[in-house]
């Protein structure tokens, strides 16, 4: 079931009228989807190209539960997978909470937590590690949150420089291209730390056409431009699509998931 009512959100000292939508409806999973890729070992390596499939959870992977007295999402991340919201979406401000479980699995248990919000999400599931659909993320994981990588052909340009051996968002320099096929590979690194360590962190992404913004406890940490996707040697639009929240190893809960159109970035993100 869905629930839409109007909310005024204030922005940059400008009231705006918004139609917000609730994609968590803190009773199930009622508009989305799950998907659960093949068996691993403990090593990541598939033990079957077989994948568990769409809306099947042997495991309970994917529950409503109860923590911190309300009613939660929890991903246990022992199968790799995702949900995924049936709707597709474009021009946006998505806002969800995220607090890190206990669980570690495979071989994730001995490397930082790690999930992820994809945006965008196109295609087939399964289409990354056979688990994912083709998507832009907003990386979710332990030190980490508010990276990016390109999955499945997703590509972006960022502004970003190199400092040892790795590329961190700076928008004082010049724009490169990440995907899976560019020479500085698909992952960029955001800029600062705002994570809270223990407790609940509370992430905003803005998508107005092609730009996007990754916001960490209210601290913007990426700005990406001319988001697309590669088919063979073409590159394509990627600018609308379903959201996905990982499985990958480790256990999450999210809350307070909610979607608003927009017809603007704010502009003090930009800067």
């Amino acid at each position: 079931m869905k629930y839409w009512f109007l909310a005024f959100l204030y922005f940059t000292g400008t009231h705006i009228q918004a139609q917000q939508e609730v994609l968590f409806n803190k009773k199930d999973l009622t508009g989305w989807d799950s998907y659960i890729g093949p068996e691993l070992n403990d090593s990541g390596v598939a033990i079957t190209i077989i994948p568990v499939g769409l809306n099947k959870d042997p495991l309970n992977v994917f529950s409503v539960t109860d923590l911190d007295g309300e009613k939660v999402i929890r991903i246990s991340g022992e199968s790799w997978g995702g949900i995924s919201t049936i709707k597709e979406f474009s021009n946006y401000h998505l806002r969800l909470k995220y607090k890190w479980g206990t669980a570690k699995w495979g071989q994730k248990k001995e490397k930082p937590r790690d999930s992820g919000l994809l945006y965008h999400a196109v295609g087939p599931h399964g289409a990354d590690y056979g688990a994912w659909m083709r998507s832009q993320e907003f990386q979710i994981e332990e030190g980490n949150t508010g990276d990016y990588w390109g999955v499945a052909g997703g590509v972006q340009d960022v502004p970003a420089f190199l400092v040892n051996g790795h590329y961190v968002y700076d928008p004082s320099v010049e724009m490169v291209t990440f995907s899976a096929t560019s020479p500085s590979g698909r992952h960029c690194v955001k800029r600062g730390m705002y994570e809270i360590n223990g407790g609940w962190n509370t992430v905003d992404l803005y998508c107005f056409k092609d730009t996007s913004v990754h916001i960490v406890n209210g601290n913007v940490v990426m700005v990406l431009y001319n988001s697309r996707q590669q088919e063979g040697d073409r590159f394509l639009p990627l600018v609308k699509g379903k959201i996905q929240l990982q499985s990958e190893g480790a256990e999450i809960y999210y809350k307070d998931i909610y979607i608003e159109p927009i017809n603007s970035i704010p502009g003090t993100f930009l800067k």
